[in-house]
């Protein structure tokens, strides 16, 4: 039976980096809805043409454009085993439709992995970073600070911090995502394959909470 993992969790908890992690350790692929968009569109395939043509719009992307995308990436060689997924689904329907897509394979969700931290927390994280002007290297005031404040290591630009990583900004994208996911958290929690993984302390502490929950050997 392939196992189909998924990754709930607040802007800024570190979701896309721990769902990388499991995915290598899994030797499963790391599926992204980004990733997904991307691929279809350079493919040429009509679902593909469709999405371009909405993002070029400046509309979303909607459920059953986004539903497809995946369907079709199911179906790939290297899907068989199953995938880990990050950023889907983002709604109660994509939620029932990937449901019905792996059923109809006799598969079912292995794991949905729910990172959970403070607000307090995931704004000090965001808002922390810095980006340099000229390179584009990243750094943090706390966990990756540069020798000198505001100068970039690398090549001595000055480091600034974007605009949506201002602490208001946080805070309203932050809202955004507990009006948005609160249905979708509701629609697994009960769930046996549902995991409230707390996100507090480094990364290699998270991912031991990860494959705990999983029941993944290292």
């Amino acid at each position: 039976m392939a196992k189909h993992l998924i990754f709930l969790g607040a802007p800024g908890v570190g979701k896309g980096t721990q769902a990388q992690r499991l995915a290598q350790l899994m030797d499963l692929p790391h599926v992204s809805t980004g990733d997904m968009l991307r691929a279809s569109v350079q493919s040429g395939r009509e679902i593909g043409l469709r999405a371009a043509a909405v993002m070029e719009s400046g509309a979303l992307v909607g459920d059953e454009i986004i539903i497809g995308i995946v369907a079709e990436r199911l179906l790939l060689p290297d899907a068989a085993a199953g995938v880990v997924f990050d950023g889907f689904p983002r709604t109660i329907h994509q939620a029932n439709a990937l449901d019905n897509l792996v059923s109809a394979h006799g598969d079912q969700i292995t794991a949905v992995l729910h990172i959970n931290l403070s607000d307090e927390e995931i704004v000090e994280r965001l808002s922390g970073r810095r980006v340099c002007s000229k390179c584009g290297a990243i750094y943090h005031i706390r966990y990756h600070a540069p020798a000198v404040n505001g100068v970039c290591d690398i090549c001595g630009g000055v480091l600034l911090q974007r605009e949506d990583d201002q602490p208001a900004v946080i805070r309203k994208r932050l809202a955004v995502y507990q009006a948005e996911t609160a249905p979708l958290i509701a629609y697994y929690h009960d769930r046996p394959a549902y995991h409230l993984v707390s996100g507090e302390g480094e990364a290699d502490e998270v991912f031991s909470r990860i494959v705990e929950a999983v029941g993944v050997v290292r």
